[in-house]
C-alpha cells in the first residue's frame, strides 16, 4: 500500500465511530473460510458437551473439565437454537472477537487518543491469533472479549464512579471467571491500578478523573473489592474443582522453562514473525506512554508471570490460555503508531497483515498443532459412509485419547456404525471418553465386518492394536483393505473363516 493511498483510507477512516472499522476488519476476515477447517480435537469436546443435556453437563463437570462447564452451557444453548454445525459451532467466537475489536478501540481511545484506539483494534483484527481463535469453538474469544469490556468498564467505573458503573464491572468480571479461570490473573492488573488510583488521587495513571476528596477516593478501593466479590464466589467453586482434576485435564501439559517465556509471542500471535512485531512495537507504545502505559502493561505482564510463576510448579502452562492479554499489547502498539503520520501507521497495520498470510492460509487448513499433522476425521468417515453395510461394527484405537477419534468419526456420520466394543458411552459415564469391554472377545462374537479406526500411518493397522483388544481382533478377523487419511488409518477387517 503506498502512503498515499493509505493517506485517502485514513480519511475514510477517521470520519467513522472508532470501533467500528476494527470491528468490521475482525468480522471480515473471521469469517473468511470459517469452515474450512475441521473442528479439531478441543472443538469435538465443544461439541460433545454441548450436545448434552444440562443435567449430562453436570455430571461432566463432576468428572472433568469443570473449568469449561459454564462455556459448555453457554454453547448448549447456542447449538439449541441454531444447531451444531461446523460454522454454528465457531460463530460464537466470531462474534466475541468483532465485538472485542470494537471495546479495544473505545479503550485505546479513552487511554491514548483516537488514533492510537483505531491503530490498536485494527492491528488486531490482522493478527492470525484473532483469527485462530475467532474461528474455533472454544471460550478463548469469549474470554478475550470479556477481559477487554471488564478493563473499559473499570476505566468507566474510575473516572466516573457510581455503584452502576461498578455493577457493570462485576458483572463482567464474574463472566469472565466463570468462561476462562485463568483469565481471572487480570485482576492482579486491575488492582494495581485500583490502588495506584488511590493513592495518586486525581490523575492515577493516566486515567483523568474529576478531582475527588479522600472520602471518595477511598470508596473506590472498597467499590473495587465488593465488585470481585460476585466473581470470587462464582468461580471459587468452580477453581476448587478444576484443582482436582487437574492431573486428569492436563496431564499432556509439562512445568514451564524459561524459553517458554520467548516463544509466547508466537504462540498467542500465531505467528512468530508477527508475534516479534506486535511485541517490539508494543515496548515503543510503553515507552512512548511512561506512566500511562500502566495499565496496558500491567495486564500484559502480570497475567503472563503469574501464570508462568504458577506454571514451573504445577502444569499449568498453555500459551493459548494468555490470548486474553493480546488486546492490551495491541492498544501499546497502536500507542506507538500514533507517533508517525496516519498514513504510515496504517502501512504498518497493512505489512502486520501480510506477513501473517501464512499462518492464516496453515489455520483455515487445520488447527491441529502442529499444523503439519493434521487429522482427517472427515475422510476416514467418507471411507466408512461409503463401504458401510447394515450390522457393521467400528472399533477405535486408542480410545482414550486426546485424539478424541470416536468423537471426530461420529460427527461426521449420521448414522454411524455400531460402536460394539462399547459398554457405558462417555454420555451416562459423565466422561469425554466412553468405556470399553474390559474382555473385547465376547463383545466381538458375531460380528462379521469392523471398521478399524487407528490414529496415524500404518501399512499393518492390526498389529498397531494393542493389549486385548489388538489380540482379540488379530485372532478373529483379516485385513480386507486399508484406507491412509492424514492422521488415521482406516481398515475394512472381515471374520475369519474358521472363527
Amino acid at each position: 500500500m503506498s502512503e498515499r493511498s493509505a493517506g485517502a483510507v485514513w480519511r475514510h477512516l477517521r470520519r467513522l465511530p472508532v470501533w467500528l472499522p476494527p470491528a468490521l476488519v475482525t468480522l471480515a476476515v473471521t469469517v473468511t473460510g470459517l469452515g474450512s477447517a475441521q473442528l479439531w480435537r478441543d472443538e469435538l469436546a465443544t461439541w460433545s458437551a454441548a450436545t448434552r443435556s444440562p443435567g449430562d453437563l453436570a455430571r461432566l463437570a463432576g468428572t472433568i473439565d469443570a473449568a469449561t462447564g459454564p462455556y459448555y452451557l453457554l454453547m448448549h444453548l447456542w447449538t439449541g437454537v441454531f444447531g451444531d454445525s461446523t460454522i454454528a459451532l465457531r460463530v460464537p467466537a466470531v462474534l466475541a472477537m468483532t465485538v472485542a475489536a470494537g471495546l479495544l478501540a473505545v479503550l485505546g481511545a479513552r487511554l491514548v487518543d483516537r488514533r492510537g484506539g483505531l491503530f490498536a483494534g485494527l492491528l488486531f483484527a490482522v493478527l492470525p491469533g484473532t483469527s485462530r481463535y475467532g474461528q474455533e469453538a472454544r471460550p478463548y474469544a469469549l474470554a478475550t472479549m470479556l477481559a477487554v469490556l471488564a478493563t473499559l468498564l473499570l476505566v468507566s467505573a474510575l473516572r466516573r464512579p457510581s455503584w452502576a458503573r461498578w455493577a457493570g464491572y462485576a458483572a463482567a468480571v464474574a463472566a469472565l471467571g466463570l468462561i476462562h479461570l485463568i483469565a481471572l490473573a487480570l485482576l492482579a492488573a486491575h488492582a494495581l491500578v485500583v490502588l495506584v488510583a488511590w493513592w495518586r488521587g486525581p490523575t492515577p495513571a493516566g486515567i483523568a478523573t474529576p478531582a475527588q476528596p479522600d472520602a471518595t477516593r477511598d470508596r473506590r478501593v472498597w467499590r473495587w473489592l465488593v465488585a470481585v466479590l460476585p466473581a470470587a464466589l462464582l468461580a471459587g467453586p468452580l477453581l476448587v474443582k478444576a484443582r482436582t482434576q487437574q492431573s486428569r485435564q492436563l496431564n499432556w501439559v509439562h512445568l514451564a522453562r524459561l524459553d517458554d517465556l520467548t516463544a509466547l509471542p508466537g504462540g498467542v500471535a500465531q505467528s512468530s514473525v508477527v508475534g516479534g512485531l506486535l511485541l517490539g512495537v508494543a515496548a515503543l507504545g510503553a515507552a512512548r506512554l511512561g506512566r500511562r502505559a500502566l495499565l496496558p502493561v500491567s495486564a500484559v505482564l502480570l497475567p503472563v508471570l503469574l501464570l508462568f510463576a504458577a506454571g514451573t510448579v504445577v502444569p499449568l502452562w498453555v500459551p493459548r490460555y494468555l490470548v486474553f492479554v493480546v488486546p492490551f499489547a495491541c492498544l501499546l502498539a497502536g500507542a506507538a503508531l500514533t507517533a508517525v503520520a496516519a498514513p504510515a501507521a496504517l502501512v504498518v497495520v497493512v505489512l502486520a497483515g501480510l506477513l501473517g498470510l501464512p499462518d492464516q492460509a496453515a489455520l483455515r487448513r487445520t488447527h491441529e498443532w502442529p499444523r503439519s499433522a493434521p487429522v482427517d476425521y472427515a475422510g476416514a468417515a467418507r471411507v466408512i459412509a461409503d463401504g458401510q453395510r447394515p450390522g457393521d461394527a467400528v472399533v477405535y484405537s486408542p480410545r482414550h485419547s486426546w485424539l478424541f477419534l470416536d468423537l471426530g468419526i461420529e460427527y461426521h456420520l449420521s448414522d454411524p456404525p455400531h460402536d460394539v466394543l462399547v459398554t457405558e458411552d462417555e454420555v451416562r459415564r459423565g466422561d469425554l471418553w466412553a468405556a470399553e469391554c474390559p474382555q473385547p472377545a465376547p463383545c466381538l462374537a458375531g460380528t462379521t465386518r469392523v471398521w478399524l479406526v487407528v490414529s496415524g500411518r500404518h501399512a499393518e493397522p492390526l498389529a498397531a492394536v494393542p493389549d486385548a483388544k489388538g489380540d482379540a481382533l488379530r485372532r478373529d478377523f483379516t485385513v480386507a483393505q486399508v484406507w491412509q487419511r492424514p492422521g488415521l488409518t482406516v481398515a475394512l477387517l472381515t471374520s475369519r473363516p474358521d472363527r
